[in-house]
C-alpha cells in the first residue's frame, strides 16, 4: 500500500462551493476510485493560501491524478474546472509531495 499526498490551487472564493461539490461527489466518481485502489482519500483546506493539500492510500501503481482515461474522471474535472487552477486537459495542477515522515 502506497501512500501519496498532492498539492493544488483552490481560486480566491471558491472553498464553499468546492466542499459542496466533494460532499455530493458523484457515485461513479467514488466507484472509479475503489476500482483503482485509492482508499483514505482526504482533501486538506490551508484557508490563508487556498491550498488544497490531498493524501489518499493506494492499492495500485497509481493514484487518481493517474486516471486520466477515465471519462468520468475527466467530467469531474470539467466539472471542478471554474474552481480550481487546471491544466490544459481540465485536471487540476497537482504537484506530488515527498514523505519526509510517517508514524504509524
Amino acid at each position: 500500500m502506497q501512500r501519496l499526498a498532492f498539492k493544488m490551487q483552490l481560486k480566491p472564493g471558491c472553498a464553499q462551493e468546492y466542499q459542496q461539490r466533494h460532499d455530493a461527489l458523484w457515485p461513479e466518481i467514488k466507484q472509479v476510485l475503489a476500482e483503482a485502489g485509492v482508499s483514505e482519500y482526504s482533501i486538506f483546506l490551508d484557508e490563508e493560501t487556498n491550498v488544497l493539500f490531498a493524501f489518499q492510500k493506494v492499492s495500485g501503481d497509481g493514484g487518481s491524478q493517474d486516471l486520466a482515461d477515465n471519462e468520468a474522471v475527466r467530467r469531474w474535472w470539467g466539472y471542478m474546472e471554474d474552481l480550481m487552477e487546471t491544466n490544459p486537459d481540465s485536471s487540476p495542477v497537482s504537484v506530488p509531495l515527498r514523505e519526509v515522515f510517517y508514524l504509524e
